[in-house]
């Protein structure tokens, strides 16, 4: 992804720029979040203390990355997926069945309160079974849903190297599209495998899931920040036979690990092309391997670090915690990118200066918030409201488009690029046949100038993946209807 922006741009700071926000937010959202989530899981089956529990996860996950590289990482993930799935229907089966069905848990659900509470905090919310809530009191409010929530998935599902680097290995475009539609219908499981779950947990153990306030949730399960992290982990030991139990600890550690590899394989691939290369543009193929593997066990010291700051921030509640960071960071990479493919007048100078723009005001909102809390339901957060005052959701919308327009300003400032440059680079010339001839003047890469994608020469498996795609936003739109 960083090598795009400099076909498409020229120069190499937008690629570097990338490069390192990338590595970062690896770091703050992916790795210690992994790290920590497994870590919950183990601490509660095996009864392990916390960085005990990380470090076995670590050295299993890292023992086939790193030896075996990304054919050992995609087919771990082709076995890991099919256990994840048979097990977490499993688990949600025992669930449901313990609260009496759906309807028993629409019943059920209000009514799960924790001891000795007086006031609005630990109640379950009136709103709990709708997708689309009010848009200012609202938990996750529609907007920010729908426009947020949707920024920041394009930058993770389009733009992002963990995700991305799998498209790039298919084998065709149709391959790839079709990944694509299988990867959007396993993304509708979540609801019934975890979402149901979790709320079935908080009917069952509201004690601990619904804990409010930090005495009542340090009471509960030892973290003052709050205990709904741990319903998972309840369920599974709660309900299952024990058979199942390791099945399941199997199914948690497999998603872990698979998600872990991705992201040590995108690290050092990002390092060692986009940053290292650029210190020592002489270093071989072998050198660059170990610069690699280095850089991953550097980042895995960071994200240990980092530890604390996931346990604590945003009530100890790991959704919001990924998707308030990424609001602060991604949107302005999303912006980059949707203007770099739509939009050919853009430029290198209003794209850089775009991205440090958005910098600049999601860090004027990140650091406050970190810094003095944002609060919770007992304890109002010391971060003034004019900064903090707006829902994360909705700050990614404004910064998403005030980025755009900096990105737009700054380019309109400058000459455009040449039409020369942008063959098969922008949407509006996808299908250009000229040669392009690349902005750092470095020799094409094959005869008509610029790498090509691969054309597709299976039209009836393209027909299938076409008709495949309109099924699933149908039972997407159906999903979102039912659930509104």
């Amino acid at each position: 992804m960083p090598q795009y922006l400099e076909r498409r741009f020229g120069g190499g700071r937008i690629r570097l720029y990338l490069a390192l926000l990338s590595l970062g937010l690896y770091v703050a959202t992916k790795i210690s979040v992994d790290m920590y989530s497994g870590a919950i899981f183990i601490q509660e089956a095996l009864g392990w203390d916390l960085y005990a529990s990380v470090g076995a996860l670590l050295a299993v996950t890292a023992l086939y990355t790193v030896t075996g590289g990304l054919a050992a990482l995609m087919y771990a993930d082709l076995v890991q997926t099919l256990i994840i799935i048979v097990g977490a229907s499993i688990l949600a089966g025992y669930a449901l069945g313990a609260v009496g069905g759906y309807e028993g848990l629409v019943e059920r659900y209000p009514l799960a309160l924790p001891p000795n509470v007086t006031g609005p905090c630990g109640r379950p919310r009136p709103d709990a079974f709708h997708l689309l809530r009010h848009p200012s009191t609202g938990d996750l409010p529609w907007p920010g849903l729908l426009l947020g929530l949707g920024i920041i998935s394009a930058w993770y599902w389009c733009t992002d190297q963990v995700i991305v680097q799998r498209c790039l290995a298919g084998r065709s475009l149709t391959h790839v599209r079709a990944g694509c539609v299988v990867c959007g219908y396993l993304k509708v499981l979540p609801m019934f495998l975890m979402v149901l779950p979790g709320m079935a947990a908080r009917v069952l153990f509201p004690e601990l899931v619904g804990c409010a306030g930090p005495r009542g949730c340090r009471r509960a399960c030892g973290v003052a920040a709050g205990c709904s992290n741990l319903a998972y982990p309840r369920l599974v030991l709660a309900l299952l036979p024990r058979g199942l139990r390791g099945l399941m600890l199997a199914v948690v550690l497999a998603a872990l690990m698979s998600s872990l590899a991705s992201i040590f394989a995108s690290a050092g691939a990002l390092f060692t092309l986009d940053v290292y290369r650029r210190l020592r543009p002489r270093a071989g193929p072998r050198h660059l391997l170990v610069a690699g593997r280095l850089w991953v066990l550097a980042m895995v010291g960071l994200s240990l670090a980092w530890l604390p700051v996931v346990e604590a921030a945003r009530g100890g509640q790991l959704f919001d915690y990924i998707q308030a960071v990424a609001s602060y960071l991604a949107p302005p990479v999303a912006a980059v990118f949707f203007l770099a493919v739509f939009v050919p007048r853009v430029n290198e100078p209003g794209a850089f200066w775009g991205l440090l723009g958005g910098l600049a005001l999601g860090l004027a909102r990140l650091v406050p918030e970190f810094i003095l809390g944002a609060g919770t339901c007992e304890t109002p957060g010391r971060c003034p409201p004019f900064v903090c005052g707006l829902h994360y959701l909705h700050f990614a919308v404004l910064l998403f488009l005030a980025t755009g327009l900096i990105v737009v300003a700054v380019s309109f400032c400058y000459p455009p690029i040449p039409r020369r440059h942008l063959h098969r680079l922008v949407f509006s010339l996808r299908h250009s046949r000229e040669p392009r001839v690349d902005l750092d003047q470095q020799p094409p890469k094959d005869e008509d100038g610029g790498i090509q994608a691969p054309p597709s020469k299976e039209p009836v498996w393209k027909r299938v993946v076409d008709v495949n795609a309109l099924i699933l936003m149908a039972v997407a739109v159906f999903l979102w209807g039912y659930f509104a």
